[in-house]
């Protein structure tokens, strides 16, 4: 997954799902930069530190964050389940051009449809 994106945008999909574990002075951090999109300068003064303790937090929070994906891999596994969600709408959507407008079998397969768009947003 690292390689597909940027490092910031991957460093923003640990932080989202599992900043929750951070230490509050790094989820502050984190949340600062990522959400807020504040330079390190930036936050450091706004919370009194040196842009250089920010830095350090910073890295040792991202740090934390990918470890627990190398152990949990709930990044990993919703990279999968969203690229087979993708693959059964496609052949959903294949098997739909070939029905009746009708049929109520095209109105439960836009139902599937409608639940995997739910699952994977």
């Amino acid at each position: 997954m690292k390689e597909t994106v940027g490092n910031v945008q991957y460093a923003s999909l640990l932080y989202d799902f599992y900043g929750g574990l951070l230490r509050e002075k790094q989820l502050e951090i984190m949340d600062l930069y990522h959400e807020d999109n504040l330079s390190l300068s930036e936050i450091a003064e706004e919370l009194g530190m040196t842009r250089q303790a920010v830095h350090y937090t910073l890295k040792k929070a991202e740090s934390s964050l990918e470890k627990y994906e190398e152990v949990l891999g709930l990044i990993r596994r919703y990279d999968e389940n969203s690229r087979r969600a993708k693959e059964a709408e496609g052949l959903i959507n294949e098997t739909l051009a070939g029905l009746d407008d009708n049929s109520i079998e095209k109105e439960k397969l836009t139902r599937v449809l409608d639940i995997i768009e739910e699952i994977t947003e």
